[in-house]
């Protein structure tokens, strides 16, 4: 009889704090259309967290990385003037959907 007033109390205990758990809300989609963002590597020049080197841009302050384009697809991530030693401009269309950006296109400015 413990053993089933135990089991009863552990299971009612389960369902009060799943009960409490608020589904996150998905975060809108922003479309961005020929914008020009900041992009460089996420770890190394925006102070991201991530496994490794990663391409992301950068709107107003606010880094997302990036789907789609890989950090090597623009040239040696790693060279003098690459994404992990330097901040470039691009101009991009995609979308941010949950926090990272869907890119479409992406098209590196020249350097002032």
């Amino acid at each position: 009889m413990k053993k089933f007033i135990i089991a009863i109390l552990a299971a009612m205990a389960g369902l009060s704090a799943h009960a409490q758990t608020k589904p996150k809300k998905a975060l809108p989609v922003q479309t961005l259309t020929k914008q020009t963002v900041e992009i460089a590597c996420g770890e190394c020049q925006f102070k991201m967290k991530g496994k490794d080197c990663e391409l992301a841009i950068r709107i107003d302050g606010k880094p997302y990385f990036v789907d789609g384009k890989g950090i090597d697809d623009f040239g040696d991530a790693h060279g003098t003037h690459g994404f992990c030693n330097a901040i470039s401009k691009a101009e991009v269309s995609g979308k941010i959907v949950n926090n990272r950006f869907k890119a479409e296109e992406i098209k590196l400015l020249p350097k002032n």
